[in-house]
């Protein structure tokens, strides 16, 4: 048996107080793609717009066929609007930016964590996503009154070692767009997980 100082405990105690505490209800997606699959869970409790917008997006199988359009290497993979032929789907109107309240609740833009992609304009969300592939607080979170960050509504549960892969993949452009991959990532299908 080990046996604890009074100190340690209190180390101990303020690390994992320290962890966000993640809901064990959470809905859980599965995005099967060419590469693997990644399963994420999403926090209506600490996003709830955004959360319930992802997940109509992934009921409504506004998903399957799209790629990860965006990709690089220590910072982020971003899929949820293309097709393979970079066109971009037609989405439903935006979704209210969340990003401070989700902020205060303990989502950050941590390695693992999927937030909204969205243009400058905080209130232009609609249904891209992305998911961080190192610590991106210091640039992505909501430091000042007039930096609302970027809205994390879930996190990676399974399928890391298929986001590293996705990371790594070479890329170039496609017409106007840059961080494409040369050969697509596809996600074939996002189902929502009983």
């Amino acid at each position: 048996m080990v046996s604890l100082s009074r100190r340690a405990a209190a180390v101990l105690l303020g690390a994992c107080l320290a962890v966000p505490a993640w809901a064990a209800d959470a809905p859980k997606v599965k995005f099967a793609t060419s590469a693997g699959d990644i399963v994420i869970e999403v926090y209506p409790d600490k996003a709830p717009k955004t959360a319930d917008n992802f997940l109509q997006y992934v009921r409504d199988k506004h998903y399957d066929g799209t790629v990860f359009h965006r990709v690089i290497d220590n910072f982020m993979i971003q899929g949820g609007g293309m097709d393979r032929n970079m066109a971009e789907k037609k989405t439903r109107a935006p979704v209210a930016h969340e990003g401070r309240e989700a902020y205060a609740k303990g989502l950050k833009n941590q390695l693992g964590t999927v937030a909204m992609a969205r243009t400058s304009d905080p209130n232009s969300a609609t249904s891209q996503f992305f998911i961080n592939v190192t610590d991106n607080t210091r640039t992505l979170d909501p430091p000042g009154p007039n930096a609302p960050g970027y809205t994390v509504f879930g996190r990676v549960v399974s399928g890391m070692d298929v986001v590293n892969k996705i990371k790594g993949v070479q890329t170039g452009r496609s017409g106007m767009h840059g961080d494409v991959p040369v050969v697509p990532v596809v996600i074939n299908s996002a189902t929502l997980l009983p």
